[in-house]
């Protein structure tokens, strides 16, 4: 599997964040659409073999797929960037600024919104025949998620919005903890194995994953799902977003970096 070492892999964590942060807005843009796109069809696909099989275990295991190629291709999740970008600024690697990581978080955003969005809106058109008849058992099935996790964390209040938050971290721990162990081979299988393990765990445990989201609501209201956009947004996307957020960069980057590349000075015997 040609593991790669901890002290190894977290430098080549704070390399590839201080090449996200200064890469181009074109590529930026260009590997956030990919990543959103490639993700979205792995979704619709998990919800395909749930759905057929009536097996949801089964869905949980195969949608990784989407994940291991889309990073084995170079693309950029915003839950992967809210990682490994600001270890560039903390390591003070040059012109590694705060703005420069808003500016790349803003732009993986706006592409992997754009991206999911595209495929929200090619599954809508599948699922109904253009939108000609009422959608099929997917697409119902897709309709139940949006409102179950809009509306059905709003009629909890407080406690559903903290329910939510929560699952948005630990969606993060899990998928940043994937985006990392893809660091822990050279090989491709040995990257694709480390990929898979966390990305299923978050997928079968009903984690909070914003870019996931942004495919399954989208394309949850055009497929008949009663719950509104300001529902999507307000009791979602913006909470999954922040959970998100937290959970990267405590549970995993911030957490190997100290440990691994800033080490604590050794204790000296009596």
């Amino acid at each position: 599997m040609a593991y790669v070492v901890p002290t190894e892999f977290v430098t080549k964590m704070v390399d590839s964040g201080e090449s996200k942060l200064l890469m181009s807005t074109r590529d930026t843009l260009i590997r956030a659409y990919m990543a959103g796109a490639i993700l979205a069809l792995a979704a619709a696909f998990a919800v395909s073999v749930s759905v057929n099989t009536g097996n949801p275990l089964l869905g949980a295991v195969l949608f990784p797929v989407g994940f291991i190629l889309l990073y084995l291709m170079g693309f950029d999740l915003l839950t992967g960037v809210f990682t490994l970008v600001p270890l560039a600024v903390l390591d003070k690697r040059p012109g590694a600024t705060w703005a420069g990581v808003l500016r790349n978080w803003t732009l993986v955003f706006i592409g992997n919104f754009a991206g999911a969005l595209t495929v929200a809106v090619f599954m809508a058109i599948i699922f109904t025949f253009g939108f000609s008849e009422a959608p099929n058992a997917i697409g119902l099935k897709i309709g139940s998620i949006g409102e179950s996790r809009t509306v059905g964390y709003a009629a909890h209040g407080a406690a559903g919005m903290l329910t939510l938050f929560i699952r948005g971290v630990m969606c993060n721990w899990m998928v940043s903890t994937g985006v990392v162990a893809a660091m822990m081979s050279t090989s491709v299988s040995g990257k694709a194995i480390g990929m898979w393990m966390p990305v299923m765990v978050f997928f079968y445990m009903g984690f909070e994953h914003s870019i996931v989201n942004m495919f399954l609501f989208p394309s949850g209201l055009m497929l008949g799902g009663k719950f509104t956009l300001m529902d999507y947004f307000i009791w979602n996307e913006i909470p999954t977003v922040v959970g998100n957020l937290v959970g990267g960069i405590t549970f995993v980057g911030l957490t190997l970096y100290s440990t691994h590349y800033k080490t604590a000075p050794k204790r000296k015997l009596a």
